[in-house]
């Protein structure tokens, strides 16, 4: 285990700071917040923390939207408070990565304010910009996620820019070598500064096809969504030509080359595409990401079968790459809401981390999980995602995932002396941190007992996986490293099964994972509600 890298087989616990912890009162969580926290998220057992954007923005997407990508906006701190959270989190032995937005910018960016002033500047390149169709439409039927068409008429040049995503986000062009350059050297910063990784927001994106090819229809039948609906119109289309571009294998070398220059640096891409695993295997083989992770198990489904064939299906593909698996983010619904039918129960929640922590890859767990946080339910008037606002109300957008961390039973939870940017809802104050630091039964015991006891097992960090075919609700699959064969087995129901085990040999259940355990009797295993079993086959 010695020469494996970090992050193989890394837990990374992300951070999203405007919910983090608030401590200059403003209702916004901040850097020393972070900072004011990290013995707790050191004492969870993870490896690495994820901090999603905290650069200057005027925040139209809440900090996915950049405006300087090498400086801290001051909602969040400094550059300095971030050095010292660097210095900090690697004295507790935690990594740290931080998230970057390559595919676009904010429109408040500098690049983008001289770049909309005409068509002969300096940077005039720097943009997609495409002229309009001869009846002044735009120039193809592209589509942005948050709604509507893809593109935004600019006066100033008389032509229209592309944005994947918000008007205010828009996308740069990577076929000009300049701004493939220029989105390196701001990589480069934080390596300087001692970063251990980055995150790479929708990484898929960067390229656009450069004939602005119509992208084609899709039939009703194959509409689904990872990241996005099935009835947002972005579903209506195949995305083959505004992102998951030919052109951006080569510029996955390029970054992969400036990563290699820096000792112990790991990439997470996040993939969105027509077929994300394919693209997950492809991103990262070849010597370019480090890891990929999709919204294949960030969807409604929670069944054994869907499980096994979305990770059978990622093996099958991913002979080279390695993958890293999440359930939670913070732009889905929460987990335990998604996949529990709001059963906020201490048992489902640790059972959950088991799950995605015992499959081969690296595992990214989203702040709140160890508390068993459920999605919270907000009035239209307290939202503030414009992708929730713009697809009220059956689409209720990423403010349910993303309220504060409770941490107290104070006000607001012990988050903000100030209202804070989002409600704390009256079901976490349950559940804040300081109450269940003190119940040997509370979730958050339970998810530290499990991550601390995985750390010691090291054919789930990095071992092989084989399934094995079970009845609903019954997930099991086979983790080996080095000869030592570990079954790890789920029931997925609030219900009891018992079946017999299609596996020979003896088996030595492990003891001191924390969970809802099953027993043996011969060959059948007993499993109760929400319970686990790991053993040793001998």
């Amino acid at each position: 285990m010695t020469d494996t890298p970090w992050w193989r087989g890394a837990v990374i616990y992300q951070i999203y700071p405007r919910s983090f912890l608030d401590t200059d009162g403003d209702g916004v969580g901040d850097l020393p917040g972070i900072i004011e926290r990290l013995d707790y998220v050191a004492g969870l057992g993870v490896d690495a923390i994820w901090i999603a954007p905290f650069f200057r923005s005027p925040m139209a997407d809440f900090g996915y939207d950049i405006a300087d990508p090498c400086d801290v906006d001051p909602l969040f701190g400094t550059l300095a408070d971030f050095d010292r959270l660097l210095r900090e989190a690697h004295a507790r032995g935690l990594k740290v990565m931080i998230d970057q937005v390559l595919s676009h910018t904010s429109a408040e960016h500098a690049w983008f304010g001289e770049s909309r002033q005409s068509r002969d500047n300096p940077k005039a390149d720097w943009y997609v910009w495409a002229d309009a169709k001869e009846d002044g439409t735009p120039p193809n039927n592209w589509l942005s996620i948050f709604g509507g068409p893809a593109w935004r008429w600019e006066p100033r040049r008389g032509q229209y820019y592309l944005h994947n995503f918000l008007a205010a986000q828009p996308d740069l062009n990577f076929h000009n070598p300049e701004v493939r350059a220029a989105v390196l050297d701001n990589l480069r910063f934080w390596l300087d500064r001692g970063v251990d990784g980055f995150r790479l927001d929708s990484i898929n994106f960067c390229f656009h096809d450069a004939q602005l090819r119509d992208n084609p229809a899709k039939p009703k039948a194959q509409r689904t969504g990872r990241g996005f609906s099935a009835d947002n119109p972005y579903a209506f289309q195949y995305h083959y030509y505004n992102n998951t571009r030919p052109e951006n294998l080569a510029f996955l070398g390029e970054l992969r080359a400036l990563m290699d220059r820096y000792p112990g640096i790991a990439t997470l891409g996040e993939i969105s595409s027509e077929d994300s695993l394919a693209t997950m295997a492809e991103y990262t083989s070849g010597h370019r990401l480090h890891m990929g992770y999709s919204f294949e198990l960030l969807t409604d489904d929670f069944s054994a079968a869907y499980i096994r064939d979305t990770v059978r299906a990622q093996e099958a593909k991913m002979a080279e790459g390695w993958p890293c698996w999440a359930i939670s983010n913070h732009d889905v619904e929460r987990v335990l809401s998604r996949w529990g039918n709001g059963d906020g129960s201490a048992a489902m929640a640790n059972q959950l981390t088991a799950l995605v922590c015992s499959l081969r890859g690296s595992v990214c767990v989203y702040q709140g999980e160890e508390l068993g946080l459920t999605e919270a339910e907000l009035p239209y008037e307290a939202l503030r995602d414009p992708y929730g606002i713009a697809f009220w109300p059956e689409f209720k957008g990423r403010d349910g995932c993303r309220t504060p961390m409770p941490w107290n039973d104070g006000e607001h939870a012990g988050f903000s002396r100030a209202t804070p940017w989002l409600p704390v809802p009256p079901e976490h104050r349950a559940l804040d941190v300081a109450r269940q630091q003190v119940d040997p039964a509370s979730a958050l015991n339970g998810y530290r007992r499990f991550v601390h006891w995985r750390r010691g097992q090291p054919a789930l960090r990095s071992g092989a996986i084989r399934f094995l075919d079970t009845p609903e609700p019954v997930l099991a699959f086979v983790r080996e490293l080095s000869g030592e064969r570990v079954l790890v087995v789920f029931n997925l129901s609030a219900a009891p099964v018992e079946f017999a085990l299609p596996l020979p040999g003896t088996l030595q259940p492990l003891q001191g994972h924390g969970l809802v355990a099953g027993t043996l009797d011969g060959e059948r295993l007993r499993l109760p509600a929400n319970g686990s079993l790991f053993a040793r086959i001998g």
